[in-house]
């Protein structure tokens, strides 16, 4: 029985969703003006474990991902410029080349943390019409007024706006979460349509009922999630930073329009945390997928380091921890090894008792609101546990990492160079003539070339050099 925290309720509920066996899965996608930093890829990292529990369970996913290629201000209060026109300035491009640039990169990176792609990919510059039918809908129902810079939604005709705040619903006075554009009515009023600068032409566009302009950031996600999955549909993700402002006027705008709740379920991941504090673009303070690379890390690396902590706890990151995640990663893929020498598909289980009860806690683990910390310190146990044999072992680890995305079925066999296995040979002979001297000298021959020698009961056993 999966169950899942929902932001909404504020507590685990059993996830049931709206179709027997098929899941409409909506998740916010990047504002590409800039590389995604490795806060925002463990947000993704979170998403694609949640798709692939759900995908494990028997569930068909329909996984819907918008890309922010106009519209996400600078500012959450309605003000400043356009992330990807002021990206634009930056680098001296259009605003479509920033924007296929960045996607595309985006798209390198997840597919280097073994993210799981969605179903469907919809850029917000492919919506407008739909954006601009919402609005109307909208305006027709009273919910809009028109100021000097563009069309805003009129929050307090909506009763139940801020649902998605818990019961503690925050009373705000102007000016206190954001600051006021001159001609809005109320604090949390927000954006549907900005107009064009006067004056200014601005690269992204579109002529509507109200004027030249462009989208509001908010409404983009409500137009691709249900013109993609309906009204309601069953999960809408997200990091934690959206849950006061962007999924909230997400929810507002979709009950004002449509008089329904847009997803039944909201998850939402939390920050990863430097010292000085949460990544962000804004602070100048970020960490791309690029920089651990260039650094010597594995982008799976990162991906370890991540399932170590619960998705809505705060994960702190320093170089050490993620240099120790790596070293632990590189422990797994040499056990494995080690593990597959063993293998043998004939080989018949004499405890499958066991076996089942590792199935068992597994399932039990991921389907609790995605313990992937508890099952990854589960998938150790088992590696250690002498008493199920390598070939059910193996199987088991290939099964649990259709969760954890480690590409333990892709870790090739290590190829040692001829170099090293004759000074193995060449330890062993000193060995066993019990020149432990001279044997002890060859070991660190063999460990400058970057390997280890492991004595087992077995004979030597070559190992890559931890890094």
């Amino acid at each position: 029985m999966l169950k899942l925290y929902n932001t909404l309720s504020r507590k685990k509920e059993v996830f049931k969703p709206l179709k027997d066996k098929r899941v409409g899965l909506y998740t916010c996608g990047p504002t590409v003006y800039w590389y995604a930093h490795i806060g925002n890829l463990r947000t993704y990292i979170f998403e694609d474990i949640l798709k692939r529990v759900l995908e494990y369970n028997g569930y068909k996913v329909k996984h819907v991902m918008n890309i922010t290629d106009v519209g996400h201000l600078a500012s959450d209060a309605d003000t400043g410029e356009d992330k990807i026109e002021k990206g634009a300035k930056r680098e001296k491009k259009t605003v479509w080349e920033i924007a296929r640039f960045y996607t595309k990169a985006f798209k390198r990176d997840i597919k280097q943390l073994n993210i799981k792609p969605p179903d469907i990919w919809v850029k917000a510059t492919d919506t407008i019409k739909d954006q601009i039918n919402l609005i109307k809908i909208l305006e027709k129902k009273g919910f809009t007024y028109v100021i000097e810079d563009g069309v805003y939604f009129d929050t307090s005709k909506l009763k139940s706006y801020g649902r998605l705040w818990g019961k503690k619903k925050k009373k705000l006075k102007a000016g206190a979460r954001v600051e006021m554009v001159p001609g809005k009515r109320n604090s949390t009023d927000f954006a549907l349509w900005k107009f064009s600068p006067k004056g200014v032409k601005r690269q992204m566009e579109w002529k509507s009922p109200w004027g030249i302009g462009f989208p509001g950031w908010h409404t983009e996600c409500v137009v691709m999630g249900v013109k993609n999955l309906g009204i309601p549909f069953d999960i809408h993700c997200g990091g934690i930073d959206h849950i006061e402002i962007h999924h909230t006027n997400e929810i507002a705008q979709a009950e004002a329009a449509y008089g329904k709740l847009l997803a039944r379920y909201w998850l939402h991941g939390e920050f990863l945390v430097l010292k000085k504090g949460k990544m962000a673009k804004s602070k100048g303070n970020i960490i791309t997928l690029k920089d651990l690379i260039q650094r010597g890390f594995d982008p799976l690396a990162y991906r370890y380091f991540c399932l170590n902590a619960h998705y809505r706890s705060k994960l702190f990151f320093s170089w050490e921890a993620l240099r120790g995640a790596q070293n632990s990663l590189e422990n797994l893929y040499e056990k494995i090894r080690e593990i597959r020498e063993n293998y043998s598909s004939n080989s018949i289980s004499r405890n499958l008792s066991s076996v089942r009860t590792y199935s068992k806690k597994f399932l039990n683990l991921i389907n609790d609101d995605l313990n992937i910390p508890q099952a990854l310190a589960l998938m150790w146990k088992l590696i250690k546990d002498k008493k199920v044999p390598s070939s059910e072992k193996y199987k088991l680890l290939l099964d649990f990492d259709k969760i954890f995305g480690l590409n333990i079925e892709k870790i090739k066999k290590l190829k040692i160079p001829k170099k090293i296995k004759e000074l193995v040979e060449e330890r062993e002979k000193y060995r066993k003539e019990h020149y432990f001297k001279k044997a002890d000298e060859i070991r660190k021959k063999i460990e400058a070339l970057g390997y280890r020698v492991e004595d087992t009961e077995e004979g030597p056993r070559i190992n890559l050099l931890k890094s």
